[in-house]
């Protein structure tokens, strides 16, 4: 995993930032090589105490990596390669007959689910739905939605043309809110500049596509901050992650999933200790 990557990563997201609190992942395929990466921004309150737990595989239990705050994971991935992220959308009304979420549900799919389609299965079987954000999958197999629950059913958005974007507006109903958004636009449009390039796609350059949507910190009318809290950069193909927390070049996890993956104990890694 190139050294350089942070340092070089961090210039470009000074150079686009805009302000404001909010989400963007994208899944993206590079259809000469058949690598597969995601990139996320995580944009919350900076006071959480957010950590990364990675945990062992076990006889029933697939080994796996989240990242989030109060021991719920807002997105990971686990030794199959699947991947999820989730992001807040406006509100809708709640489905009938749509169970609570209980416990940590995004760790309990990635230690039951190697593919989209499991997890998808896993969701509907325990019948969840959520009337206020939706879910991004993503596998090693090159399949990967977005989950989101609209007037009473779930609605399925599929990658299209080897990518997938996601922010905070609802992709199967824009006009319920959050739309137009300008991440999301940018980030199309740095894909398809990539693309027309014609160059290598390395992984650098995949994870800068999203370095529009970077949310620098600001303070609400109380005074709380709150801006990207990290940033995740995934090659789903070679198993390697990058982690840069509150946009600090210094700050910076790097880690080999697959030797993750093999170790005996789980660890947990605090982010303000980075």
């Amino acid at each position: 995993m190139p050294k350089a990557f942070g340092a070089t990563l961090w210039v470009v997201l000074l150079f686009f930032s805009v302000i404001g609190h909010a989400c963007s992942v994208v899944y993206y395929i590079d259809t000469e090589t058949g690598k597969i990466y995601v990139a996320n921004h995580e944009d919350y309150w900076y006071d959480v105490d957010s950590h990364m737990e990675i945990v062992p595989r076990t006889e029933k239990e697939l080994a796996r990596l989240w990242y989030g705050w109060n021991d719920f994971a807002q997105g990971g991935i686990n030794e199959a390669g699947l991947f999820f992220d989730g992001a807040v959308t406006p509100e809708q009304p709640k489905i009938k007959g749509a169970k609570r979420i209980k416990g940590n549900l995004g760790d309990q799919i990635l230690a039951h689910c190697r593919t989209v389609q499991e997890a998808i299965a896993f969701i509907e079987k325990r019948k969840i739905a959520l009337p206020d954000a939706h879910l991004m999958f993503g596998d090693a197999k090159g399949n990967a939605v977005v989950l989101e629950w609209l007037d009473g059913k779930r609605k399925i958005t599929r990658i299209t043309d080897n990518k997938l974007v996601m922010t905070n507006f609802i992709l199967a109903a824009p006009s319920k809110g959050n739309y137009p958004c300008p991440r999301y636009q940018n980030i199309q449009k740095n894909l398809e500049a990539l693309e027309k390039k014609g160059e290598d796609k390395s992984f650098l350059k995949i994870s800068n596509t999203i370095a529009s949507a970077v949310q620098i910190p600001n303070a609400d009318k109380d005074g709380r901050i709150g801006g990207t809290l990290y940033s995740s950069f995934i090659n789903i193909s070679d198993m390697e992650l990058v982690l840069i927390y509150k946009l600090d070049n210094k700050r910076i996890s790097r880690l080999d999933l697959r030797s993750e993956f093999e170790r005996p104990n789980g660890r947990s890694i605090k982010l303000d200790s980075l």
